[in-house]
């Protein structure tokens, strides 16, 4: 209702075009090999190759009637006609527990696609419903931490084209370690007939659910938009309130919200890619070694891109880190059952949340006038937060029983 009252089609309406248009295949294709972990690999080969097939069909029409694509939607309908006939399947042609699986393994790939359409019009709604931003604020505080995003610009230039172009890559297919990352967790359902009780999608959902109601609470773009030329084909110099971004640190004066564009997402508060790194990052700790290592290279990539590109601040980076945690011990919680040492988790991470955000909106001149104070505290508060899902956590791990050891037998006569 929202998007429609902002004259863009909703989320749902905007998948349904999907279905004939040329939409980013990504995502579908990202969605659809989520579904094919309930499936045989024979089933597998099948559905991959029935959505390249209709693709391929699509665009040969598309090609004959002269349509307009763009470069990178050339296809991904077919992963999308595909998971819908397996819910036709599901419900016509299996029963009980094999419909069931089914419908879960289709719901999942279709949450993941939805996810992404629901994330990109909120996106659109922020720029059009908060005219004004809070950069002033959080560029404030950021002095108690060091202006952090600043060097990172200088470093990340200096780079060089591949430094530049490899932390970009990461930075935009967090996505696809996502989908990697579910699949390794989720490979042996389709042996065992069920889900694990909690996987990495569960959490990646939410998080993207809830993010953007901060972001109409917080509405922040960002220091390459704020402070610098802008990205992305929005923002610029004549929207910045100076041209400082990566070179000079903005003084410390009293902020105020000032106006911005109505194109630029307000999407830094909090680092919602941080978040989801986060959240990798996790759910690799008890994989084998390689997907160990790729889940703490993709965080501190994906730290580098957020700072190094201008796209946050290092406060967003911390509220990213407090709000992952918190609804990673939430999503835990809601499936092994709500004990003491959860729920006060949750309400910690909650409150140190909150705390978060109101001192940034209503303390700022004074943490980033007492750096050597606030920049602490600043980091304490989120190190308590790991700290306390680092305890809480490890109280919900499994211990091994010790080994039995034999009795001495008499010897035999």
């Amino acid at each position: 209702m929202a998007a429609r009252h902002y004259g863009q089609p909703g989320p749902i309406s905007s998948q349904v075009t999907d279905l004939i248009s040329a939409p980013k295949p990504g995502p579908l294709y990202g969605g659809m090999a989520l579904m094919t972990v309930v499936l045989t690999w024979r089933q597998r080969f099948v559905a991959i190759g029935a959505a390249i097939g209709i693709d391929i069909v699509f665009l040969l029409v598309r090609w004959a009637a002269g349509a307009r694509m763009a470069d990178s939607h050339l296809f991904g309908g077919g992963a999308l006609w595909v998971m819908l006939g397996c819910a036709v399947i599901a419900v016509t042609r299996r029963t009980g527990q094999e419909r069931v699986l089914l419908l879960k393994g289709v719901g999942l790939g279709l949450l993941l696609v939805a996810g992404r359409k629901a994330g990109d019009t909120w996106l659109y709604i922020t720029a059009k419903a908060r005219p004004l931003v809070l950069d002033q604020y959080v560029a404030t505080v950021d002095h108690a931490l060091g202006n952090p995003s600043w060097p990172a610009g200088r470093i990340l230039k200096a780079t060089g084209p591949v430094g530049t172009h490899l932390v970009h890559l990461v930075y935009a297919q967090l996505a696809v370690a996502a989908v990697v990352v579910a699949l390794y967790q989720l490979r042996n359902v389709a042996v065992e007939r069920r889900f694990p009780r909690h996987h990495l999608v569960r959490t990646f959902l939410v998080i993207g659910l809830l993010g953007p109601a901060v972001y109409m609470i917080f509405p922040v773009v960002g220091p390459v938009f704020a402070y610098g030329p802008g990205a992305s084909g929005t923002g610029g110099v004549h929207w910045a309130v100076a041209d400082l971004w990566p070179s000079t640190p903005p003084p410390v004066n009293t902020p105020h919200p000032v106006p911005y564009d109505g194109i630029t997402p307000r999407n830094c508060m909090p680092s919602l890619h941080t978040a989801w790194a986060t959240a990798i990052f996790i759910h690799t700790r008890k994989g084998p070694r390689l997907l160990r290592y790729a889940g703490t290279f993709w965080l501190i990539a994906t730290l580098c891109a957020t700072l190094g590109f201008g796209y946050h601040y290092g406060a967003d980076l911390i509220v990213g880190v407090v709000f992952a945690l918190t609804i990673e011990v939430a999503m835990r919680s809601s499936r092994r059952g709500w004990d003491p040492g959860g729920i006060r988790m949750v309400a910690y991470g909650t409150v140190v949340f909150g705390a978060l955000l109101a001192s940034y909106r209503y303390l700022p001149l004074e943490m980033g006038r007492h750096p050597v104070v606030f920049g602490p505290l600043l980091i304490l508060a989120m190190s308590s937060v790991v700290y306390g899902y680092l305890r809480t956590t490890r109280h919900w791990e499994p211990t091994a029983a010790p080994a039995r050891q034999p009795e001495l037998q008499p010897e035999p006569v």
